[in-house]
């Protein structure tokens, strides 16, 4: 169902801050929500719902939201100095102003020369070319180990999941999980290879999970839900 959106705020400590509002037909209580990637507080609340009422629950909570925004990622530039993990190492972008505009791994740097000020841009869409590779890769070699078939491998940018799988094959990860140990994103793709065989949730989804992956898959979801949001801070 279609969810509207509109903007207002709530005065934190003197200051006013922006709340992204949606209304949706599914919501049927107030929620309060902070996009730690987009530094965006949300409030969801039904169709009919009253908004300064809700807009008074929620500076109710200040205290709560006062508390998430200090622990929120800070934004990390792509650019020349930025150490960022790529498959779970730690790298450093160096740009050489005499060096190829080709994005190469050096040792435990990525470095470039070309245009200083497109370094950002550059560096993103590389990481996002090799996030396609790599999984469309993974994806089909794991499919076809366990007589699985994938219709399409699609990268995107998703805030609120990391993959998704449709009735038709068809799966879409987000280019990020190229930045988690490989183990991690091995999980994630036998997750959603799983949602090949069931489309849900039950223990006999989790048993395919495991079953694809080959071990356990909860140490990875630990890993995602201790570092995942960490991984939305990076931006060219």
């Amino acid at each position: 169902m279609s969810t509207a959106k509109s903007d207002s705020s709530i005065t934190i400590d003197g200051v006013a801050v922006p709340v992204r509002i949606r209304r949706s037909a599914r919501a049927k209580a107030y929620r309060l929500s902070l996009d730690h990637a987009r530094g965006e507080l949300r409030l969801s609340l039904p169709m009919r719902a009253n908004l300064n009422r809700a807009l008074g629950w929620a500076q109710g909570h200040e205290g709560w939201v006062r508390t998430q925004m200090a622990a929120r990622p800070a934004l990390v530039r792509l650019e020349d100095g930025t150490c960022f993990p790529l498959e779970g190492r730690e790298f450093r972008i160096c740009w050489i102003a005499d060096a190829s505009r080709t994005v190469r791994i050096e040792g435990d740097r990525l470095t470039l020369g070309g245009v200083r000020e497109s370094v950002g841009p550059r560096v993103l869409r590389w990481l996002k070319a090799r996030a396609r590779v790599v999984m469309e890769e993974e994806s089909h070699a794991m499919a076809r180990d366990h007589g699985l078939i994938v219709a399409s491998v699609g990268i995107g940018d998703p805030r609120s999941r990391w993959a998704s799988c449709a009735s038709s094959g068809a799966i879409r990860y987000s280019w990020r999980l190229i930045l988690c140990p490989p183990h991690v994103r091995r999980a994630t793709v036998a997750h959603e290879l799983a949602h090949l065989l069931h489309m849900d949730h039950s223990p006999a989804f989790h048993a395919a999970h495991a079953r694809i992956l080959g071990e356990d898959p909860k140490p990875a979801r630990a890993w995602l839900r201790e570092h995942g949001s960490g991984l939305h801070r990076y931006h060219a």
